[in-house]
């Protein structure tokens, strides 16, 4: 079996489910439709799971020493970031006064960036009460963030960087073969199957196809205080979302 995403690319995945069959799937090449007829065994939803990235770091609570480079600190000092309102603000003030879980998307449009929101703003009211703020990042406009916005109605602050500035400090990886890998082509499925939509006018935007939809994202902890970044989670593929009890751990949330 094979899953085809729009691209011409073709992401091969038999090897890794060859006891859990599908049935019928059909990712069509229109990139404005998504057709599919399958069933699952349990071990299917397992399966996302097996791809979960081990490229995390993070400091102790006890410590909380920066877990990046100075040169990293001192590139995101002077990376602006747009709010909604088209407002530009210095990236590293998101986290100045207070605690911050920075979620940095793929893209506006990627379906995976919208489970990313919702498994994070599932956690927002013990966020508030622990007063850590939450934030997401996308690379794009601010119209395309304000578009995101719409859709997803994300609970925390959404922010546009244009520059993909962030995205390159932070060094979060890049490439084709981190976004059509098998793990990514199974939760897209399992993404669809749960009534997720990619936004594929978003997604087929030039800026996006050129440079957003080919880096990956990640997930940081930081603040109080600009230089304080005590954990990061850099995605190694699509979908790559580390354990939520990992992240609300990081920013002393009791889960």
């Amino acid at each position: 079996m094979a899953i085809s995403l729009n691209s011409g690319l073709t992401v091969a995945v038999s090897r890794s489910i060859r006891q859990t069959p599908l049935h019928n799937v059909n990712l069509t090449t229109n990139p404005f439709s998504f057709n599919c007829n399958f069933s699952l065994t349990p071990n299917f939803l397992a399966i996302s799971a097996s791809h979960r990235s081990s490229s995390v770091i993070y400091s102790s609570r006890e410590t909380e020493t920066p877990v990046v480079s100075e040169d990293t600190i001192n590139v995101l000092d002077d990376v602006q970031v747009f709010d909604l309102n088209g407002q530009g603000v210095p990236i590293s003030d998101l986290w100045k006064d207070r605690k911050a879980v920075v979620a940095f998307a793929r893209h506006f449009g990627c379906v995976l960036c919208r489970i990313r929101a919702d498994y994070l703003a599932a956690e927002k009211d013990k966020m508030d009460a622990a007063g850590v703020a939450l934030v997401l990042i996308g690379p794009g406009s601010v119209d395309q963030a304000r578009k995101f916005y719409e859709q997803t109605k994300f609970k925390g602050e959404v922010y546009a960087d244009p520059s993909y500035r962030s995205y390159e400090a932070l060094r979060f990886v890049s490439g084709i073969t981190t976004t059509f890998t098998p793990g990514a082509g199974l939760k897209i499925i399992q993404a669809y199957m749960e009534g997720y939509r990619q936004d594929w006018e978003l997604s087929f935007e030039k800026d996006t196809r050129t440079r957003g939809g080919w880096r990956q994202g990640g997930i940081i902890v930081a603040g109080p205080g600009k230089n304080n970044i005590t954990y990061i989670h850099k995605d190694k593929e699509a979908g790559d979302d580390p354990d939520i009890k990992e992240i609300l751990n990081a920013c002393c949330v009791q889960g």
